[in-house]
């Protein structure tokens, strides 16, 4: 048997080790060169077991095509090549921008100081003399092999940081963007509401201009609604949004949601059915976001249920009064049961037709199902198939019924029938003022209003109000530097002021509160809501003034 011959069965016979590599990395380039066949097989049989990719070339032209098409951790070179030699050949290799870098070790059986320094000056990182000792061969190579991965490690978490940031700025740019966008599309529907809602108040004798109001209310609410979706599945998909959880009756909230939705059920020819019970279910939760819920499960069934059917509310204590089953059961058109498992998808709908006729952005199931297990909640859907109705049941922690029940800590006093405050409408947008005034006039407030913030501070200071509605948004002076005037003011610090715009982000209420306001307030602004909290503001009504 020749020398080469045995030299293949020794490769062969290593090549069945199996040898694990020596990092759970993705394997580097080693690059071997060589003119001899007999030291290429040595070297690999050696280096086999570090579970790299060995890459083998038989002179400097061929060393110098593999250098082109690829990087290597390190290049084992023999000196004595024929042709061009091994210092040539590093020379070339240290000349490209790409692989100048590229750790180079000599091998050779010359070892003087004189070979050594020119192997040193033509880009050598080291000296093997042969014939090669295993270990040490594989000791110097294992080095450059774990500094190419850390090399690449760290490349790879550089080039996902950055990729991370843009993310990140996209992110905000986008939020930036969705913000400025509600804000924008709020800013009209403010008005609409407002009008068609002082179109109620006055009882036109046209029949038709009463029905005209109706629909306007009702599409412009359903436009709010939309916006407010589109915002809140942004914030979830990022994580942004918080709960500001309080200890709250979760009988109150769906009882108070269900009974402001009645109008809007029986405008579109529903009954709602309410089965209250007889007790409070008292629990840790945001009462926005909860109410969110309600109403976006009444909305769905709005939606989905033609005129003449049923909507259903039920409150049940479940699993020794520690959980709270809310039941949202309607006899609309029902879901196939192909449909079931994807109804709180985002974006998916049950109605796909070309028509559209049931509207939404498939977002306000997302919504329910996300703030319900933010809660520590489930919620669940069932129905018995098409035009058999639907039922969602929405399952949440709550204080068991035998639990201390005490009252909330914080007090506050209810105006007294017939008692109306001074309020001071500050917003630029004339159409807003108008309705808005409208509106509270028509509740017996007395209202002044300002269109900027410099000329609100002064009609405040003369008009001495006890609540002041502020945009944010104003011209020049913007709304939290009124704010903070009001609250320097010893005659006008006690002032209750509201915050009114359509910049309804989470940021944006946190900036608010800590700029003076009391509360904040999303537009377009639901008249209704703001009629319950005027008449349950914590601040002393005109004739507690008087007293004083």
């Amino acid at each position: 048997m020749s020398e080469a011959a045995v030299l293949q069965h020794i490769w062969d016979d290593r090549k069945q080790e199996h040898a694990a590599p020596i990092a759970d990395c993705e394997p580097v380039n080693i690059l071997i060169v060589d003119d001899l066949p007999k030291n290429q097989m040595v070297y690999l049989s050696i280096l086999e077991e570090l579970g790299q990719n060995l890459v083998t070339a038989r002179s400097g032209e061929d060393a110098l095509k593999q250098v082109l098409r690829q990087e290597f951790a390190v290049i084992l070179l023999d000196v004595n090549m024929p042709g061009m030699n091994g210092f040539e050949i590093a020379t070339l290799i240290r000349s490209r921008r790409k692989s100048a870098h590229t750790p180079i070790i000599f091998l050779t059986a010359f070892t003087d100081e004189l070979r050594m320094a020119q192997g040193y000056a033509s880009g050598a990182v080291d000296y093997l003399p042969t014939p090669i000792v295993p270990e040490i061969l594989k000791a110097k190579v294992r080095v450059f092999i774990e500094l190419s991965q850390m090399r690449r490690q760290a490349a790879l978490q550089a080039e996902e940081r950055a990729r991370r940031t843009a993310a990140e700025e996209a992110d905000r740019r986008k939020d930036e963007f969705l913000g400025m966008l509600a804000h924008e599309l709020r800013n009209p529907l403010g008005p609409i509401l407002n009008s068609a809602q002082v179109l109620q108040l006055i009882s036109p004798q046209d029949p038709r201009l009463e029905k005209a109001g109706e629909i306007i209310y009702r599409q412009a609410i359903h436009m709010s609604r939309l916006v407010d979706d589109l915002l809140d599945s942004t914030r979830l998909a990022n994580g942004k949004i918080l709960l500001r959880k309080e200890r709250c009756d979760l009988s109150q909230i769906v009882r108070q949601v269900a009974e402001d939705y009645n109008n809007i059920l029986e405008a579109s020819g529903l009954k709602l059915e309410i089965q209250k019970p007889d007790r409070s279910f008292w629990m840790e939760g945001d009462p926005t976001r909860l109410a969110q819920v309600v109403g976006n499960l009444l909305h769905n069934a709005h939606k989905f249920t033609d005129p003449g059917g049923i909507i259903t509310v039920r409150l049940e204590a479940e699993k020794n009064d520690h959980i709270v089953a809310m039941t949202i059961a309607d006899t609309g058109i029902g879901i196939e049961q192909s449909m079931l498992a994807h109804v709180f998808d985002v974006f998916r709908q049950v109605d796909q037709g070309l028509d559209r006729s049931r509207g939404g952005l498939g977002l306000g199931l997302t919504l329910v199902k996300s703030l319900v297990e933010m809660h520590g909640g489930r919620v669940s859907v069932s129905s018995e198939g098409i035009g058999k109705g639907t039922q969602f049941t929405v399952r949440l922690p709550v204080e068991s019924m035998f639990a201390v029940i005490t009252s909330p800590s914080a007090t506050v006093t209810v105006t007294p029938k017939g008692e109306k405050y001074r309020i001071l409408l500050i917003e630029d947008n004339l159409l807003a003022v108008e309705s808005t005034q409208l509106l509270l006039t028509f509740d017996g407030y007395e209202v002044q209003t300002a269109y900027n913030g410099q000329t609100g501070l002064d009609t405040a200071r003369r008009f001495r109000p006890q609540v002041v509605l502020c945009d944010i948004g104003l011209p020049g002076m913007d709304g939290y530097q009124v704010v903070r005037m009001l609250r320097q003011d010893e005659d006008l610090s006690s002032s209750y002021v509201i915050a009114l715009t359509g910049y309804g982000r989470d940021e944006d209420q946190r900036q608010a509160h800590e700029a003076g306001f009391d509360l904040h307030m999303t537009k377009p602004i639901d008249y209704n809501n703001l009629r319950r909290t005027l008449a349950n503001l914590p601040i002393r009504s005109a004739r507690e003034e008087a007293r004083a």
